[in-house]
């Protein structure tokens, strides 16, 4: 099978596999939240996309004129509809702008401009039509580049510059998930460049070719946000509800930790240390310091640590683990929480993430916590 067969089958299975998606998500539990909406529109337009250049491609409308060159720019409204599904996600719409006034007429003018602009020069011209359509689509083309480099900066700005208005958010999520797809992102715009330069270096003619890394790269880029997405919204609204039912319940004693034969005043830090732990839920919090509890037990940080190392034979990490893992077990075998995901009560035991939970739990007690649950659930 020659590549451009195989790329074509790509583009044909991706974009059904969108639709599907988006089906999917439309009638999910989660489906009316505004941002779960915005990430459905976001797959949609790289799917009609994908659909788009396949029969661009498999050349279905060659004896059509109006139909085989009136493609519609939907990569004009991919970066747009990630910053909207952004600041809903981060629930800072209020704050800031929405871009789509702007954004879908600027779209819906480009539409009428490549139809109003092939009707003329059919009349006029119609042998050199097809080349002055490439030309002018190119043009265009760049036009969205910029566009949609400026959305992608700007969204990164406001991830970046504006961290006072969703710390509610970060403290359920640290979304490296999204930072890690705007890493992505800039090699896919870099593909972008490197087709449209490729495009006008060719004067606008067989330029099809250098598009099928970026098609592969932005599709296979969409539809992992699109997942992940799905997954962390069903996690960030479960540690919401799970957070909010632990405010109202009483820890229980998470620790096993035996004071060793010490002088007086090394007992007494060491018990003011494990009070304000449990106390105030300190080690709930991942990204707990030495200087920070040791600002809150009012010593400083050397004389901390060693306590914690004279009494637990424990660094400060394994010592405030060993609270965590002892309260992800408390919860994992209570039936109060027997309805939340073993991820969900990692990381509200303080883990930052659900592959350190898995390490830290296993290291702990031998057993990874779903085998746990399932040996000790009451």
């Amino acid at each position: 099978m020659a590549v451009s067969e195989i790329f074509n089958l790509f583009l044909l299975i991706s974009a059904l596999h969108g639709f599907l998606f988006c089906c999917i998500i439309l009638f999910s539990k989660n489906g009316s939240e505004k941002s779960m909406q915005f990430i459905n529109l976001l797959v949609l337009t790289i799917s009609l996309n994908n659909l788009q250049s396949w029969i661009v491609t498999k050349n279905f409308f060659n004896n059509y004129f109006i139909l085989d060159y009136t493609h519609i720019p939907w990569h004009f409204l991919i970066a747009p509809f990630f910053y909207m599904f952004l600041i809903y996600y981060l629930e800072i719409e209020k704050q800031q702008k929405n871009i789509l006034k702007i954004i879908i007429p600027t779209f819906l003018l480009t539409i009428v401009v490549r139809i109003g602009f092939i009707y003329v020069y059919s009349k006029k011209n119609a042998e050199n039509i097809e080349y002055i359509f490439e030309k002018y689509t190119s043009i265009e083309e760049i036009f969205s580049l910029v566009v949609s480099l400026a959305v992608f900066g700007y969204s990164f700005h406001v991830l970046t510059k504006k961290e006072t208005l969703f710390a509610k958010i970060l403290s359920f999520d640290n979304l490296k998930w999204i930072y890690t797809f705007f890493k992505l992102g800039l090699f896919t715009y870099l593909f972008w460049m490197i087709a449209l330069a490729i495009t006008v270096a060719l004067d606008f003619k067989e330029f099809i070719y250098s598009y099928y890394p970026l098609r592969v790269l932005t599709t296979v880029l969409i539809y992992w946000i699109g997942y992940q997405a799905i997954i962390q919204l069903r996690l960030l609204k479960e540690r919401k509800k799970l957070r909010k039912q632990l405010n109202f319940t009483t820890i229980k004693k998470v620790d096993n930790q035996e004071v060793k034969e010490k002088n007086e005043d090394t007992k007494r830090l060491f018990n003011t240390i494990k009070k304000l732990l449990l106390d105030k839920k300190l080690f709930t919090e991942p990204k707990l310091t030495v200087e920070f509890l040791a600002n809150e037990a009012d010593v400083n940080a050397t004389k901390l640590s060693n306590t914690i190392k004279q009494i637990s034979d424990k660094n400060f990490n394994d010592f405030i683990n060993e609270f965590r893992v002892d309260f992800a077990k408390q919860l994992l075998i209570d039936e109060t929480y027997k309805n939340y995901t073993i991820t969900a009560i990692g990381l509200e035991s303080g883990f930052n993430s659900k592959s350190a939970f898995y390490a830290t739990f296993k290291k702990h007690t031998g057993f990874t916590p779903s085998d746990f649950q399932k040996n000790n659930f009451k």
